[in-house]
């Protein structure tokens, strides 16, 4: 190691002078000694202040240039010597030195830029404020027979891609193109992974989702997953998970998801819907992503609708009943849910018998199940009272949303639960729902709703109590006493942050209530009279009108 301190002594000699025969022999002494040992010379280096000199030494015009930014490189690979190439001034020269045109400088210069950025947030956003992207998009189609460089880009790329700001830069390039055409002349598995790990985190900004597809890698994409179905080789497997998996995220953006929906009738559509027969999970899961993502707009769910979808997923689901696959189970319900959103599809998805191939999942001990088939229900009954009934007098349905309306660690279960068991009241208006969710222990549930952070749900707690006050009070009395029903009502109408809807049916439930002695009383020993009155002036014209009515009321009552 004595000769390195030597060479190091001398290279801060030659540095100065430029005498290039000498500085190469320098370069190249200091390249051996890190192939030797890379961690004991990048010390030396550091010490020896050297990484100042190299900021004057990569310049263009250099014949050593490429040989200072492959011991830049080498040394970056610690992670002590990150911040002191920084410190010496390194970063701004080596952008500077990506539009050289020389193969091997761009490769190394490539390389130690990636090297001192490794796994740091603030200096990748550094290069891509500096404007490095279009220019490795740039760089990627002039120099794509090198396969060095080639690679290089992609993995600048693959870091630069997972930061947010670099997605807009990205956008306005033509890396979508870019990336295609590389894709469609790679055969190595592992070539075509590294494009992948740069498509990944791309494809989920929406303008470059439509670039892609524009592009034709949605085409690419299909290939594979023809060639590889039926192998079951591991790099084939993870190839087609990787490859389908695009395909569905390409189909979250709405733009890229119409261009490839084409009005029902595209190959892409026809393509993706032979998937969810198929015998392979993968595919099965991918499809009804696919179609749950294309059921996004009520155009695309009426044309599916029509088209025997339906009756696809149902089989789908079919195959999935007992110890099924959950993720394919979610990803089908998650399809029938967005199915059911437009009126039309409601009876015609009913009558297809969706809800008992959706029932069939009641047992499931699955959070994400039990939250998607609560959807799809609520969305089926919406509006539909046949069904609505129908479900609601379901014992066994009616009991496990009242136990799922307790499943505090899954909120968003516990939520669809209680709107849920709302929905089956609102929509049914019957006497015989509200009595199986009376004997169910349903009722302390709704009164809890009606206390929820969203307006929406305390909306529906509060008309579905209207209606068990109107039909069935009698039956509701003791529930509704023990839930606390009008201190919370009281409460309702206090609180000035209540929202104006909520004041007009909290209203439209306290006269509801009068009905019942034990309720009358408890709303006469609260003083509602004062907090209603006020009500008489409020902005809002419902709520002040139903304030004058619910005053009468009390008054009368009193």
């Amino acid at each position: 190691m004595d000769n390195l301190s030597d060479t190091l002594k001398k290279l801060k000699i030659t540095a100065v002078d430029r005498t290039e025969d000498s500085l190469e022999g320098c370069l190249d002494c200091l390249l051996q000694a890190l192939a030797q040992n890379n961690m004991e010379t990048s010390e030396k280096i550091q010490g020896s202040g050297i990484l100042q000199l190299f900021a004057s030494l990569l310049i263009p015009q250099s014949s050593c240039t490429a040989k200072v930014a492959n011991i830049i490189a080498e040394v970056a690979k610690n992670e002590f010597m990150r911040i002191p190439c920084v410190d010496a001034g390194l970063i701004s020269p080596l952008v500077q030195l990506l539009n050289s045109k020389d193969q091997e400088v761009l490769l190394q210069t490539g390389r130690a830029l990636g090297n001192i950025c490794y796994d740091s947030h603030s200096l990748q956003a550094q290069l891509i404020n500096m404007g490095v992207i279009p220019t490795l998009v740039k760089l990627l189609g002039i120099h794509c027979q090198n396969a060095a460089l080639t690679e290089m880009c992609l993995v600048a790329f693959g870091n630069l891609a997972e930061l947010e700001s670099s997605k807009e830069q990205f956008a306005s390039t033509n890396i979508a193109e870019e990336l295609v055409k590389l894709f469609k002349k790679q055969i190595e598995h592992d070539k075509r992974e590294m494009i992948f790990e740069v498509l990944a985190p791309l494809a989920e900004n929406d303008a470059i989702k439509l670039q892609l597809v524009e592009a034709g890698l949605v085409e690419c994409l299909l290939e594979i997953v023809q060639q590889k179905v039926d192998s079951d080789k591991e790099d084939d497997i993870a190839e087609l998970k990787t490859a389908s998996d695009l395909m569905v995220l390409l189909l979250l953006g709405d733009e890229s998801m119409q261009k490839l929906f084409e009005g029902g009738k595209g190959n892409v559509f026809q393509r993706v819907l032979s998937w969810i027969p198929s015998n392979n999970h993968q595919l099965q899961l991918a499809g009804a992503l696919a179609i749950a993502n294309f059921a996004r707009n009520d155009g695309n769910c009426i044309h599916m609708v029509d088209n025997g979808i339906v009756e696809k997923l149902m089989d789908l689901l079919d195959r999935h009943v007992e110890d099924g696959n959950v993720t394919v189970q979610h990803a089908a319900l998650s399809a029938l849910r967005n199915l059911a959103i437009p009126v039309v599809n409601k009876a015609k998805m009913l009558s297809a018998g969706v809800t008992e191939a959706v029932l069939k999942f009641l047992k499931s001990e699955m959070p994400p199940v039990q939250f998607k088939l609560l959807g799809t229900l609520r969305m089926l009954i919406d509006a539909q009272a046949e069904a609505a009934e129908q479900l609601g007098k379901n014992v066994k349905l009616v009991e496990r949303l009242v136990e799922w309306c307790e499943a505090k660690d899954h909120a968003g279960v516990m939520g669809e639960s209680n709107r849920l068991l709302s929905a089956l009241i609102r929509h049914s208006k019957s006497k015989d729902v509200i009595k199986t969710i009376v004997q169910s222990g349903g009722i302390k549930h709704l009164v809890t709703m009606a206390t929820s952070e969203h307006v929406i749900m305390q909306n529906e707690a509060l008309v579905a109590l209207a209606l068990i006050a109107a039909l069935e009070l009698g039956t509701a009395e003791k529930d509704l006493e023990s839930a606390k029903l009008v201190q919370i009502l009281h409460r309702l109408l206090a609180d000035e942050r209540s929202a104006p809807e909520i004041k007009y049916n909290s209203m439209v439930l306290i006269c509801a209530l009068m009905g019942s002695e034990s309720l009358h009383k408890e709303v006469q020993d609260l003083a509602f009279l004062d907090v209603v009155s006020k009500l008489r002036s409020h902005e809002n014209k419902s709520v002040a009108q139903q304030a004058s009515l619910t005053e009468q009321r009390l008054t009368v009552d009193s």
